[in-house]
């Protein structure tokens, strides 16, 4: 018999063609005897096609197949897309020990608190430009920038090959909070020969560089100092760098400051944690900011995206229980558009303008925000470091990816290959290919349960909310009589002014009584003939009405 040859393969289960979930594995032996570590386990978030449902998963059927093969769980750094489904998976890897640089640890714990989970979970803290070995694979932490405290890259060296694996990142030479991208070490991997490159394609559609936060700070620093009233000023919580920079401008400005949001005061914590936050004065509780002249305070809130419970939409709603803005005050928007949430955010600042409120947005103000993902420019010189022999772009949509990929092969990349969430990818030996597929999909967070993704009660849900409820009750005897109804009530079906909710729903019941009429003596004192009728009957008269099927619901009552 022969023996199977190692392999390295890369399997995406989320994160490629998508942009969030991050969700990477990779294995490493014979395809019977594979040894894998997962890098990032991170959510996506709901949108109106997933109504109630606000946390979205990747799939880890694949992996949970394979858990006690999972050597370890490496997070490159701590946004929601990478770390925000470890609480939810975690049980099904069976406890897999995890890997985090102290400020993603800090995070880790706390959501792992939160869940119940803390005592048995093993996390191992790295420093930052750390390394360690699971199984065959060495990993070096490689010091990135980006939008939050401790981006990594990982090193991950095999028998068979160097990975680069860039997590997210950006160039930034002055990025006010941590060490800038370690060249010399991106430099001396490619000296040394890089297999393969994953690497983020967010903003590879965007020409020149994303910008630094030092420019940022200058901007704010300039536009806060400017403003009367009470100022709002909205952020990624997790950019603690932008905290940092708002923060200044206020006390600059005369101005305390007053977090609001429960994720800006634990990214706070987080910070603090660190050592950083150190040279800024106290924070002023929300129930205490009201005791302050207006043009003394400045309130940083969540909620940038448009998200209903966060702060910033309470306070909008006049829902806030300690903060209200008004006439006069200014709201400040340091934050990017994220796709799919320009609704919610027209809205918000829709509602904040109606009460007298300043906006302030990228749009109408440049240089109050940057990006924390590359440009081209960016990846251009990442692969002029790395030089890799396989580009593996990651963390885009399809567009995103089969670009990455052009660019890629612009910079004399061998090969390029986008994959799907699914496809292994076999990176040695040989050239780099897909050698199989894996099941890839999502699961919903439906009211703190963990659903499929195409499970009944959410099909039932969007089927409601575009087609409306019809609700029908009849009393019927032990001999097939109606003794009582049909009574029809309607929920979400349009009606005129010379056509009436009441109008509609007494025709309807008139359908389903002749509906009735029609079934047999025998099928009328079967509860499921009887509902399968009134059904059918009113749904063919609600597409007559409306073009619309919708949810029939019938009570029967047998007297």
């Amino acid at each position: 018999m022969i023996e199977e040859a190692d392999e390295l393969v890369f399997l995406p289960l989320g994160g490629s063609n998508e942009i969030g979930m991050n969700f990477n594995l990779y294995g490493y032996g014979p395809p019977h005897a594979r040894q894998w570590i997962v890098v990032d386990l991170g959510i996506t978030f709901g949108d109106q096609t997933t109504p109630g449902v606000e946390v979205i998963l990747p799939d880890p059927t694949f992996i949970e197949e394979h858990a006690d093969d999972i050597l370890g769980i490496v997070l490159t750094h701590a946004h929601e897309d990478h770390i925000g489904a470890v609480p939810w998976l975690l049980p099904r890897l069976k406890g897999a020990p995890l890997y985090a640089t102290p400020f993603t640890a800090f995070l880790l714990r706390e959501k792992l608190r939160e869940a119940g989970l803390l005592e048995e979970a093993r996390i191992t803290e790295v420093p930052l430009g750390g390394s360690f070995r699971l199984g065959p694979f060495e990993i070096d932490l490689i010091t990135l920038t980006h939008s939050i405290p401790e981006p990594n890259g990982l090193a991950i060296r095999t028998p068979l090959g160097t990975i680069l694996h860039t997590g997210d990142w950006k160039i930034d030479p002055d990025p006010l909070t941590g060490a800038p991208t370690d060249e010399a070490a991106i430099r001396a991997l490619g000296e040394a020969g890089v297999l393969a490159m994953v690497c983020d394609s967010t903003n590879v559609f965007v020409e020149g560089e994303a910008g630094s936060e030092a420019s940022v700070r200058e901007t704010l620093a300039s536009l806060i100092g400017g403003l009367k009233g009470r100022v709002a000023a909205a952020c990624f919580a997790s950019n603690v760098a932008r905290m940092e920079t708002i923060i200044l401008a206020a006390e600059a400005a005369g101005r305390r400051v007053c977090l609001v949001g429960r994720s800006m005061i634990r990214m706070a914590a987080a910070a603090r944690s660190v050592g950083l936050l150190a040279n800024i004065q106290p924070f002023v509780s929300d129930d205490e900011a009201g005791y302050f002249p207006p043009e003394g305070i400045l309130y940083l809130c969540t909620g940038s995206q448009g998200e209903p419970r966060a702060a910033l939409s309470r306070m909008a709603d006049g829902t806030h229980p300690h903060v209200s803005l008004g006439a006069g005050d200014a709201c400040v928007f340091s934050s990017r558009i994220i796709p799919g949430n320009e609704v919610a955010i027209r809205n918000l600042q829709n509602k904040l303008a109606d009460l007298g409120v300043r906006l302030y947005t990228e749009r109408d103000h440049p240089g109050i925000h940057v990006s924390g993902h590359p440009c081209r420019d960016e990846l251009r010189r990442m692969y002029q470091w790395a030089r890799p022999r396989i580009a593996v772009p990651t963390h885009g949509e399809r567009r995103h990816l089969l670009e990455h990929v052009a660019l890629a092969k612009d910079m004399q990349a061998p090969e390029a290959i986008a994959p799907r969430n699914g496809d292994m990818i076999r990176l040695a030996p040989g050239r780099a290919m897909v050698v199989d597929e894996v099941p890839a999909g999502r699961l919903f967070v439906d009211a703190g349960i963990v659903t499929p993704e195409n499970g009944q009660a959410l099909r039932e849900r969007r089927h409601a909310a575009f087609n409306g409820v019809l609700s029908v009750s009849i009393a019927i005897d032990g001999r097939g009589r109606t003794l009582a109804g049909p009574e029809v009530r309607t929920l979400g079906m349009p009606s005129a002014e010379d056509y009436s909710p009441e109008e509609i729903a007494r025709d309807l019941a008139e359908e389903a009584e002749r509906g009735l009429a029609r079934l047999s003596v025998e099928d009328r004192v079967s509860d499921e003939a009887v509902e399968a009728m009134v059904s059918r009957t009113l749904k063919k008269a609600a597409f007559r009405l409306w073009k619309r099927r919708p949810v029939v619901e019938t009570t029967v009552l047998r007297v």
